[in-house]
């Protein structure tokens, strides 16, 4: 759905499709909003998630349930708890996602995290 403006709603996640996307190992769950310059989307990994690929896009992520590694490219890593969230611009760091046992997040990313780097 492409929209200029966003008016109030709300979201029953049940009713969005869930679209399905293979990690390096595991599986990635997407269900998807897109806006104009934004996308909303649910996303649970599979347990034994690894991604298949370095991200370079910026996002807002928040923990909702699970556990995610997050691994930086330069080989740094952090884990996001439920309740937690990490924030990075687009182009700023290569980084992937592995878990252990699952997690479920909520993403947001879109036009205003473009790096001015």
């Amino acid at each position: 759905m492409e929209n200029s403006n966003i008016p109030f709603q709300t979201i029953d996640w049940k009713n969005v499709p869930r679209t399905e996307h293979k990690g390096e190992t595991g599986i990635a769950y997407w269900q998807t909003l897109q806006f104009d310059g934004l996308r909303v989307r649910y996303v649970e990994y599979s347990k034994n998630y690894k991604a298949d690929h370095w991200c370079e896009k910026g996002h807002i992520v928040y923990c909702l349930e699970g556990e995610v590694v997050n691994e930086l490219q330069d080989g740094s890593r952090s884990t996001l708890r439920k309740g937690m969230s990490y924030i990075v611009s687009d182009d700023l760091s290569s980084h992937r996602s592995v878990t252990e046992n699952g997690v479920h997040l909520l993403i947001i990313d879109g036009d205003f995290l473009k790096s001015n780097a």
